[in-house]
């Protein structure tokens, strides 16, 4: 009988959303195949003080290289392809995927093929400062899916930014960041976004659908249970 394809993760970015990644991979994989099942899966998970470190200094020719030697041992322990588990890194995705020789799901994918299926154009984009002013993301979404990203002006940027990286990495849910969100997701809709991409993989444990007039994409949900097709992909063919 064919087993599951053995999932790598590249986590730790922050490990709060990685655990978050654990849990909805195996709870998705349960659900499908029945009884006491779990998903087959390899964590090579960083020091995110390491990586917050280097990010805020600009050094992502350091982050790449921390980011393709992850996957290399990933691939190494028998992984049969690879996450990266965090929006923002997927900046050196291209660099991870071409230091392997098993495929990278590349997170922007999966939200953006959802988002399209559904007949939406015009998407907004809540993530961290890199992912919301860098082409990398942004980029990928418009010229490979044809979508309208919009993203908040320069001062909700900063506020999303900073509750990231100050909250939502150390697993602080507060409720006021919470309703300054949902302000901002409602400046986006405003605008004409017709739904809102939550662009960081932490975002999901502050805001829910019910904070928001149009359709939430919750990346690390959606990039979560892309990796559960792929890996029973080779129990149905089977």
């Amino acid at each position: 009988m064919p087993k599951q394809a053995i999932i790598g993760l590249i986590g730790g970015m922050s490990w709060e959303s990685s655990a978050e990644y654990y849990r909805i991979i195996n709870r998705e994989v349960r659900r499908r195949l029945g009884g006491v099942h779990a998903a087959r899966t390899l964590m090579w998970s960083v020091d995110f003080g390491e990586i917050e470190r280097l990010q805020h200094r600009g050094d992502w020719e350091s982050l790449t290289e921390e980011m393709k030697d992850g996957a290399r041992r990933l691939e190494r322990g028998g992984a049969d392809f690879i996450l990266i588990c965090t929006n923002t890194m997927h900046k050196m995705a291209e660099a991870v995927a071409s230091a392997i020789a098993i495929p990278l799901l590349h997170i922007a994918d999966p939200a953006a093929e959802k988002i399209r299926s559904v007949g939406i154009n015009k998407v907004g984009l809540l993530g961290t400062a890199f992912t919301m002013e860098q082409d990398f993301y942004k980029g990928r979404l418009s010229k490979k899916y044809n979508l309208q990203v919009l993203v908040p002006e320069a001062e909700d940027r900063a506020i999303v930014h900073r509750v990231i990286y100050e909250e939502l990495v150390a697993g602080k849910v507060i409720p006021a960041s919470r309703a300054i969100y949902r302000e901002v997701i409602a400046r986006l809709i405003a605008r004409g976004a017709e739904a809102v991409i939550l662009g960081c993989t932490e975002i999901m444990l502050l805001v829910s659908d019910e904070d928001s007039a149009v359709p939430l994409f919750d990346t690390t949900t959606i990039h979560a249970l892309a990796a559960v097709d792929r890996a029973l992909a080779p129990l149905n063919a089977g």
